[in-house]
């Protein structure tokens, strides 16, 4: 996909002449964080037809964000923004492409410098039977108490979104670890449907931990629902599960509602004083609820978790605090297929220069982020 750059200015010019986003106290709960205004350099980066490497499995030279630039996650270190985004290649047309992970860094949180290759892509490794041809996808990451990152992703097949985890001293090079259940159960999830792992953590300055809770690291993950799963060493995974073996969902679908047919893990968990806040995705089909657009429809809002339990949920919102509202979110640019329209999906979550920003997917073609100041 070739996006051109008067495209991109226009759209950027467009937007700049809009009236400032409407915010809806009522969807921001006195438990919660925001509201959030969409930043003025909005969006910060699409596709990119001029950036290649050698991909290992083919050995050829791949353009591999030349069709779009989804998700993003993202860190502060020594004072600079670095963001892990998914990234597809056109190599399998009309749909989806291989997905890889790349890194951009920011010394303001808006403008980016973007690596060459990806950090995390499809090797002869371990993982290479579960990521080939879909690739890496969905970034989110945290910190460890032993001054490592941690990123949770999806391993994709092109039948199982598997959820799997990632090592690196140095937010540059990544280790991967595995898949997440792996050692559960004798790999009893490994063939099924798992993705969007969001750690629970606590608030360091600008850090964000993994911090254990009745001895242990709690993991929220799903997306027709949350399910929870622990550990003791953040790289191997128990599932929580029901009376009848099956994961247990602690944060359900709510028909009607903004969630109706997804509600999926944020960027983290992040333990506050009233509890374990998170912002979370949602999505809607059929039109219901009607966001005066067509088809379906993928906003964010917020939950809160006990500390003390985090399977317990204190409260949720049933109202959206953050949608598809600009051109750049609503339509999908893409040429040939394969992404969807009338998104907004969060997985980057940052406190930065004194104010909190996250980073979000726009429209399967964009990342932008939106920012709140918090008055003292």
């Amino acid at each position: 996909m070739k996006i051109s750059a008067f495209i991109i200015i226009s759209i950027i010019l467009f937007q700049a002449c809009r009236p400032p986003d409407k915010v809806d106290r009522e969807a921001v709960p006195e438990w919660g964080l925001g509201p959030f205004v969409r930043d003025t350099t909005a969006p910060l980066f699409g596709a990119m037809s001029n950036s290649s490497f050698e991909c290992p499995i083919t050995k050829s030279q791949v353009k591999w964000e030349e069709k779009g630039v989804l998700c993003a996650c993202a860190t502060v270190k020594d004072g600079k923004v670095y963001l892990f985004y998914r990234a597809e290649d056109n190599s399998r047309l009309p749909h989806w492409g291989t997905s890889r992970i790349g890194l951009a860094i920011s010394d303001d949180g808006k403008n980016f410098v973007r690596s060459t290759n990806p950090v995390l892509f499809p090797d002869n490794d371990l993982m290479l039977k579960y990521e080939w041809p879909g690739g890496c996808q969905d970034p989110r990451i945290v910190k460890t108490d032993d001054e490592k990152y941690l990123l949770t992703y999806t391993s994709w097949d092109g039948k199982f979104a598997r959820l799997s985890i990632a090592m690196s001293s140095d937010l540059i090079h990544w280790e991967k670890k595995g898949l997440a259940f792996n050692r559960y159960a004798g790999g009893k999830y490994n063939d099924t449907w798992t993705k969007a792992g969001a750690i629970v953590c606590r608030q360091e300055g600008d850090q964000f931990i993994a911090t254990k809770i009745n001895g242990k690291y709690w993991m929220y993950y799903g997306e027709y629902g949350l399910h929870i799963a622990t550990s003791t060493d953040l790289i191997n995974w128990d599932v929580l599960e029901d009376s009848s073996g099956k994961p247990q969902t602690v944060l359900p679908l709510i028909p009607g509602k903004w969630n109706s047919y997804v509600t999926e893990s944020g960027a983290f968990a992040c333990i506050t004083e009233k509890g374990i806040l998170m912002l979370l995705n949602g999505g809607t089909r059929n039109g219901i609820p009607d966001f005066g657009l067509k088809g379906s429809v993928w906003a964010m809002g917020q939950v809160l978790f006990d500390k003390n339990d985090p399977t317990k949920v204190l409260a949720r919102t049933t109202k959206d605090f953050f949608r598809p509202e600009r051109d750049y979110e609503i339509k999908y640019v893409g040429e040939h297929g394969g992404g969807n329209s009338n998104v907004t999906f969060i997985e980057g979550l940052i406190w930065f220069h004194n104010e909190w920003r996250f980073y979000y997917g726009c429209a399967d073609s964009f990342v932008a982020s939106a920012v709140y100041h918090k008055k003292n």
